[in-house]
């Protein structure tokens, strides 16, 4: 068979289930080195024990190991082995038959990843037990120094995790290579049974913080999860005046992103000055969401009491951001809004900075409309 057609017929024999047919082309090959045992296929170099654990095919995976003599170590370009498209899959079988041939259990695939790191991100506990009873180490930890746990805390099965603590208490108790928790994952990906969890079994310290300054309670408000933060505040006395590396505290965290909900928790609720300038350059929540362009949450902060005319260490308003980032809707929302305390020093900024027409004449307009009354 030309080699054309081999590329294209094997795989999808395998990925359709297609036994029977499969075995007979195989058969008309003279020679299996080449074409079969050790050939790589398609752009990711996929061997055909690749396609089989991946497709779930154990007839055929069993076929291609003991007759045509696969090797069941072959990696592809990406250094996957076929354990890996078998845990990652969910495809037991396939899986126990690997490892009844001898696959290597912690086995590594590009960026360090086990083959029970890659179970833990499908949430499959079947699979991810039996791993952990063949001999996986759970506590290994891939480039980024994220370890199994890190990964099925993101992925937020209150059932994974407590099997993992189960197997591996002290699991819990390790950083990535910036210092971010499994804490600070399932804060920021919202798994809030998973956070209940983790403050019940392990013990971290409040307000833990990851190389940039950030905890927990700042990764849930950022991302809007105040579920989270509530349950952090309470069982874990988080500080929610705390300050990042940039001296920004959650209040500018969760301006930055637009959360507008958050912003009024923090302000109503748990009574934080709105006005609050980070450390860094004395930029308030209102500088931050003029910078990002949520004009929503300029009219938040708004009615929660900013002051329009706050300037930060370099004596810029919010006015400023929103100019320097060409946001025109926020523009003309805070021209609108009275923010005229120096209108000849922020249109000169503004058109130092324009490359949009019509920024530069919407304070063209507001100067014009100023000098009439």
């Amino acid at each position: 068979m030309e080699e054309g057609k081999i590329a294209n017929l094997f795989p999808r024999l395998i990925r359709e289930g297609r036994f029977t047919l499969l075995q007979e082309e195989i058969e008309k090959i003279p020679d299996l080195d080449r074409d079969v045992r050790q050939k790589h296929w398609e752009k990711s170099g996929d061997t055909l024990l690749h396609f089989a654990a991946r497709h779930g095919q154990l007839d055929i995976l069993r076929y291609l190991t003991e007759i045509v003599g696969m090797n069941v170590e072959l990696v592809n370009r990406d250094y996957k082995r076929p354990l890996h498209e078998a845990a990652s899959m969910g495809h037991r079988d396939c899986l126990l038959y690997l490892l009844e041939q001898g696959a290597a259990i912690d086995c590594l695939k590009k960026a360090d990843w086990t083959p029970l790191m890659m179970a833990c991100t499908r949430r499959n506990l079947e699979i991810i037990r039996d791993l952990v009873q063949h001999g996986a180490n759970p506590r290994l930890k891939n480039k980024d120094g994220w370890n199994c746990f890190h990964i099925a805390s993101r992925e937020g099965d209150p059932g994974v995790v407590q099997y993992l603590l189960d197997a591996s208490p002290d699991i819990w108790d390790t950083e990535s290579r910036i210092r971010r928790t499994p804490l600070h994952t399932a804060a920021m990906h919202g798994c809030l049974e998973v956070v209940k969890i983790l403050l019940e079994r392990c013990h971290y310290m409040p307000d833990s913080r990851d190389h940039c300054g950030v905890t927990p309670f700042m990764d849930a408000i950022q991302n809007g999860h105040l579920d989270i933060a509530r349950v952090l505040l309470e069982e874990h006395q988080a500080d929610y005046k705390v300050r990042d590396a940039l001296g920004n505290q959650p209040l500018h965290r969760a301006a930055i992103t637009g959360q507008d909900d958050g912003l009024r928790f923090l302000v109503s609720d748990l009574g934080v000055e709105v006005d609050e300038g980070a450390t860094n350059l004395g930029i308030t929540a209102l500088h931050y969401a003029a910078k990002e362009g949520h004009e929503g949450t300029i009219r938040s902060l708004l009615s929660l009491g900013a002051s329009l005319h706050a300037k930060d260490k370099k004596h810029r308003t919010a006015l400023h951001m929103a100019s320097a980032r060409q946001h025109t809707p926020c523009v003309r929302f805070l021209l609108q809004a009275g923010l005229k305390d120096s209108p000849d020093d922020a249109w000169t900024y503004a058109r130092q900075l324009a490359k949009k027409t019509d920024l530069v004449q919407l304070f063209e307009d507001n100067r014009l409309c100023g000098s009439e009354h």
